[in-house]
Order: structure tokens, then C-alpha cells, then sequence
């Protein structure tokens, strides 16, 4: 298998996910009433499986061995548009979040929300379009069999430690709520 195999593999899963974003956002259109569980499904998803594990293997494995390459111009350019473009990716989401904790208080971010959500959903089917049909099968020509077999065995070793990063976040985020309870109390 080519590396490029398990990451186009996760687009599909992602790919899924922004059309659940997409029929949510249609959703809120209509009954006016946004669901934070569901955002926050949707964050989690997105931060934790399509930035963390995916773009992380891309970032730090894929483009980490592509920038030790010479590469031509052009396929250069494309891999710092993808950097730029998760960048961008995770700025969305951040203000995605943001507008959610407002929307809880009470204040009316109906329409951030929904700009944040339909910007994601317009963002990364446009995003994975460029690396599957461009960037990926670019790379590979600059790796040899067994460069690229080391790769693949660096991405499944990523994807072995996802888990325990997943959940050591979340009893962090667990023990920040704790902490700003206490403090909320001993106000």
C-alpha cells in the first residue's frame, strides 16, 4: 500500500462527517435552534480525526519527508497552500467553538454558527480535492518503495498513540472544568 492509501481513506470518513455538518447546518436554518451537542461532536471530530490524527500525519510524517526532498516548484507551493489551508481549517473551528460558549449564554450567534459550519463545509471537500487528485500522487515520486513503506509504518505508529492523546485531553478538559467550578464556588 502507497501512503497515500490510509489518508485517502480518512478523507472518506471526513467526508461523511461535512455531510452530517451539511444537513445540520440546513437544519439550524430552518428551525432556528442550534444543538451544542452536536457542535461539539462535530469540533471533536474535526480537531481530534481530521487535524490531529489526519493532518498530523500529513504535517508531521508526509510533508516533514517531502521538505527534505527537491521538490519542483509547483509541488512546493501546493504542499505550503495545504499547510495555510490547516491552519485555516483549525482558526474556523476556533471561532466555530467560540461562537457555540456565546450562543449558551444567550447571546445571538445564530448566524456566526451557521457561517462557521457552512464555511467548513465549502473548506474541505475543495481541500481533500487537492491533495487526492494532485498533492498525494505528486509526492510519491519522490520517495523510493522502501521510503514510502517506512512512511506507511510511521503513519499506523501515529495512529497507535491517537488514543491515549485523545483521552488524556479529555480528563484534562475534565480537570479544568473542576477547577473552574471550585474557583466559581469560592466566589
Amino acid at each position: 500500500m502507497k501512503p497515500r492509501g490510509p489518508l485517502m481513506i480518512e478523507h472518506r470518513l471526513i467526508e461523511e462527517m461535512i455531510e452530517l455538518i451539511k444537513k445540520e447546518s440546513s437544519k439550524i436554518k430552518e428551525t432556528k435552534n442550534v444543538e451544542p451537542s452536536f457542535i461539539d461532536t462535530a469540533v471533536d471530530f474535526i480537531r481530534i480525526y481530521a487535524d490531529k490524527t489526519h493532518h498530523g500525519k500529513e504535517e508531521d510524517i508526509l510533508f516533514r519527508e517531502c521538505a527534505k526532498k527537491k521538490m519542483t516548484e509547483e509541488d512546493a507551493k501546493v504542499m505550503n497552500e495545504l499547510i495555510e489551508e490547516h491552519k485555516f481549517g483549525r482558526k474556523i473551528v476556533g471561532e466555530l467553538v467560540t461562537a457555540k460558549e456565546e450562543y449558551l449564554k444567550g447571546k445571538d450567534t445564530l448566524k456566526i454558527i451557521l457561517e462557521k459550519l457552512d464555511t467548513l463545509v465549502e473548506f474541505y471537500p475543495k481541500h481533500i480535492e487537492k491533495e487526492d487528485k494532485n498533492f498525494f500522487l505528486n509526492s510519491e515520486k519522490y520517495f523510493t518503495e522502501d521510503e514510502q513503506q517506512k512512511m506507511l509504518k510511521e503513519f499506523w505508529d501515529f495512529d497507535k498513540k491517537m488514543i491515549h492523546e485523545k483521552y488524556k485531553m479529555v480528563v484534562e478538559e475534565l480537570k479544568n472544568i473542576g477547577i473552574r467550578k471550585t474557583k466559581q464556588e469560592k466566589l
